[in-house]
């Protein structure tokens, strides 16, 4: 049983090495001595190996992070693993090995130690759940192909290449005021002269006042395609759409882990490694930076497209990310009054931030909204426009730190609120990333309190026939975070969980699945042990993990209402690669958003990849974003007096004081106290 597990883990010496793995969260003390890799397969820990730890595969690629890393208490210095040996110089010298990254078979554990185990060496490999919405868009691409006829130069009436090829583009085209950028002009010549006077550019109009600059030019007729990224650049994850510039067809969508989790799981624990360790804010721009090459490789390489040809990109993210992205030390951000270097947008070119894409590619970055609400929020307002709303509307951003907007055509309020890692499945005891075996989807029998659930790559119910063939390729391996959410709320409608956030005994809930975990109790979604897998319950810690990230988003909703003098909301969107998997009735349930008619209660899907895609395809809508976010009133969460009275009472699943009569409607809670009779007697014994 977990108990008895936990009483072991405790038994072990308090001088043994703490190994810390991400992006996982999952921790435990081993000897010293032992191998990553020994050590992840001990804590449960994905990592692959197909050598059996002999050192060939190169499977069980790893990356230690070293400095101070406040949130965990630790500090991890440059001995923490063993030092670089004869097998892994030996596989470098042969294939390579990337800066940083160790082999988990060969490194062993010395030390307290953060370890990242990067998603190709993730045996189930993380699904990043961030597609393309579909949506109408006018496409109007601040970069466009223009074929022109140049005069041949002449003697009589000298001029340069360039100028001949800005007249021809002024006289053909109406552009105007045309430049050129040095790449251009070391290729210019060569081109008009192979396309004999005839060309193909490609001009960059990013903004009006501004002039338009040649980025990229062709001989002759250029019948290949130009293209754009719309990337959104998550705490978890980062996502990216490619688009076609000249059709607006998103023709390939990828995704991939943020590198930065290996730093801490939350905006405020990268903050604090930049904080505490020098030259922490390079490393994490340099990981992102390197991320972002990848992903743009990765999306070419699925659209049979050169990376050469991707000419403008652009990126939205909340303000951390946005300032680690840029470059700027994001210390600001961590303290009151949350003072960001630039709110505004901006334009760059993409070798100023570190991006191969094409060599003179532009890059357009969404303006932030105020220091915790940033380009993605803004990206979110572009997608889903509150200030276009006639009925009030709540937009929910949930991820690891929720972006939350009210508004309608009046007025539109904006805030955010520090949920945590735990809706991702972080900080859960048998938690893990969306990836196959993940449990996602639950439902418990409010007669028998008996289970059923999915994982995902399954489409079936774990009681439906042939679901164990089905799954044995991946086995059920844990529960994600929409997992986690149906199964609390499941277990609330069971009278499982009260709404305090306690899990009843065996007696109390009738139901042997509640098992004795320490001085709590656990319910046991799934135990696998017989068939080598593992015991998966959800705990008294994880419903609370789970009751204070739900509490930071109500708390954070209910602070935009009271701003606006408003007791209920009309409509409410869930926005984020989260929010589009979270079952709206569970949430209510839960507490996580206000009550509303379920019918009323959308998912956006990744609203701010598709608001970047927005400002990729449509040069009009930066400069409606860039004039909504100068209207949109900030409320900074942190410095609210009434924010820790709304997280207390939104502790209660789903509230200990507001009313959901919505809700009432549809479910009927029961309302069991497993701990006031204890807490009765204990009292009584003091008083005598």
């Amino acid at each position: 049983m977990r108990g008895a597990g936990r009483q072991r883990a405790e038994l072990m010496s308090k001088t043994d090495p703490l190994v810390i793995f991400t992006p996982s969260g999952k921790r435990g003390r081993v000897p010293a001595g032992t191998s990553v890799l020994e050590a992840a397969r001990s804590l449960g820990v994905d990592l692959d190996s197909v050598c059996g730890g002999r050192g060939i595969c190169s499977k069980c690629q790893v990356t230690p992070a070293f400095g101070s890393f406040p949130k965990h208490g630790l500090t991890v210095g440059p001995d923490a693993l063993s030092p670089w040996n004869a097998v892994e110089e030996r596989y470098h010298r042969k294939r390579g090995l990337p800066e940083g990254r160790r082999l988990g078979c060969q490194a062993r554990i010395a030390a307290d130690v953060v370890i990242d185990v990067p998603p190709e060496s993730q045996l189930h490999r993380q699904v990043v759940r961030k597609r393309a919405e579909a949506r109408e868009i006018v496409l109007d691409p601040a970069t466009r192909l223009y074929y022109v006829e140049v005069a041949e130069p002449d003697i009589h009436h000298p001029s340069g290449d360039l100028e001949r090829l800005a007249t021809a583009l002024a006289e053909q085209w109406g552009l105007g005021g045309i430049e050129a950028d040095i790449g251009v002009l070391h290729s210019l010549q060569r081109v008009l002269r192979e396309g004999e006077w005839k060309a193909t550019c490609a001009v960059w109009q990013g903004r009006e006042a501004a002039p338009a600059r040649i980025v990229g030019i062709w001989p002759g007729y250029y019948e290949g395609g130009i293209h754009g990224l719309a990337i959104d650049v998550g705490s978890t994850t980062i996502a990216g759409h490619l688009c076609d510039l000249h059709t607006g067809e998103v023709i390939a969508s990828s995704g991939l882990m943020n590198p930065q989790i290996r730093f801490g799981e939350d905006l405020m624990s990268r903050v604090s490694y930049a904080m505490q360790n020098p030259g922490g804010a390079q490393e994490m721009t340099r990981a992102v930076r390197e991320a972002i090459n990848s992903l743009a490789e990765a999306i070419a390489a699925e659209a049979g497209i050169a990376r050469e040809t991707i000419l403008e990109a652009v990126l939205v993210g909340n303000p951390v990310m946005h300032h680690l992205l840029l470059g700027i030390d994001p210390v600001e951000l961590g303290w009151a009054p949350f003072a960001l270097a630039t709110a505004n947008a901006l334009d760059l070119r993409a070798e100023e931030i570190g991006l191969s894409l094409h060599p003179n590619a532009r890059i357009y970055i969404l303006p932030c909204i105020a220091g915790h609400v940033g380009a993605d929020a803004a990206a979110v307002a572009l997608s889903e426009a509150p200030d276009k709303s006639d009925d009030l509307v709540l937009i929910v951003d949930v991820g690891t730190n929720a972006e939350i907007q009210l508004g309608n055509r009046e007025r539109v309020l904006a805030c955010s609120s520090p949920t945590g890692p735990a809706f991702e499945g972080a900080q859960i005891s048998s938690g893990q990333r969306a990836a196959p075996g993940a449990i996602e989807r639950v439902e418990i029998d409010p007669v028998s309190k008996e289970p059923r659930f999915r994982v995902i790559g399954c489409d079936l119910w774990s009681d439906e026939p042939g679901f164990a063939e089905a799954v044995a390729g991946t086995g059920v391996t844990g529960i994600c975070g929409s997992g986690i959410i149906e199964a609390i709320a499941e277990m609330r409608l069971a009278g499982i969980v009260d709404a305090g956030g306690l899990i009843g005994s065996a007696e109390q809930t009738g139901s042997a699945r509640c098992i004795a975990d320490g001085r709590t109790f656990a319910y046991v979604l799934h135990d696998g042990r017989d068939a080598g897998g593992p015991l998966i319950t959800a705990t008294n810690q994880d419903v609370r993990a789970i009751q204070m990230a739900k509490a930071a988003l109500y708390a954070g909703a209910r602070l935009l209402m009271d701003r606006l003098g408003v007791d209920r909301v009309e409509r409410i969107v869930l926005a984020g690669a989260f929010g589009a998997h979270i079952s709206p009735r569970h949430a209510m349930i839960l507490g996580m958003i206000p009550d509303c008619p379920l019918e009323k209660v959308q998912s956006a899907g990744n609203a701010a990849g598709t608001g970047a895609r927005i400002a990729l395809l449509n040069r009009a809508a930066r400069r409606d974003i860039e004039k909504l976010v100068r209207r949109i009133e900030k409320v900074e969460t942190a410095v609210e007096p009434r924010f820790q009275e709304h997280f207390v009472n939104a502790s209660a699943m789903p509230h200990a004081v507001d009313p959901f009569p919505e809700l009432e409607r549809i479910v009927t809670l029961p309302s069991p106290s497993f701990n006031a009779g204890d807490a009765g007697r204990v009292r009584r014994r003091r008083r005598g």
